[in-house]
């Protein structure tokens, strides 16, 4: 039986933050979908489909992560694609708190359902998409914060907002 998990966010965009878990996870399951979800509460810089094709060129190199999209639950979107875990990276306490209430809601909605938390590294710490868009709207450098493949584009998106 191989086993899937499912790492969702808005990964707008996605950083070498997201990149170190999505790494990490690809080494503990059999397969990972990284799944860009909608987040009702904020408005996406880039679309769902340029967030995925910037997940698919950071990722290429693993051959176990495949990306896809839901504006659904992910409890059923779990239950859908047969995930036996979500696996979410924590920064701070501050993260565990809110992510908690997540993992409870998402187990009592489908009781199959298990959260998997990983930590961050030291240098990832302080790093969020948010930071990134910030810095990068008002012309920052991002290169440390974003993976190089897809750096440009970023930049690029972040520039024209």
């Amino acid at each position: 039986m191989r086993k899937i998990a499912v790492c969702p966010g808005s990964f707008d965009p996605i950083t070498k933050g997201h990149l170190d878990i999505i790494r990490r996870a690809s080494q503990l399951f059999d397969r990972v979908i990284v799944l860009v979800s909608v987040n009702p509460d904020k408005d996406a810089t880039f679309s769902a489909t340029q967030r995925m094709e910037f997940i698919e060129r950071a990722t290429a190199n693993l051959p176990n992560v495949v990306t896809d999209f839901s504006d659904g639950l992910l409890a059923d979107y779990m239950r859908d694609c047969g995930a036996c875990a979500i696996v979410k990276g924590l920064r701070a306490v501050s993260d565990f708190e809110y992510e908690f209430q997540m993992a409870m809601a998402n187990k009592k909605l489908n009781p199959d359902a298990e959260t998997v938390f990983l930590t961050t590294q030291g240098e990832n710490m302080y790093l969020s998409s948010s930071l990134v868009r910030q810095i990068g709207r008002l012309g920052g450098d991002i290169s440390t914060f974003v993976p190089p493949e897809i750096l440009h584009d970023i930049e690029t998106g972040l520039r024209k907002k």
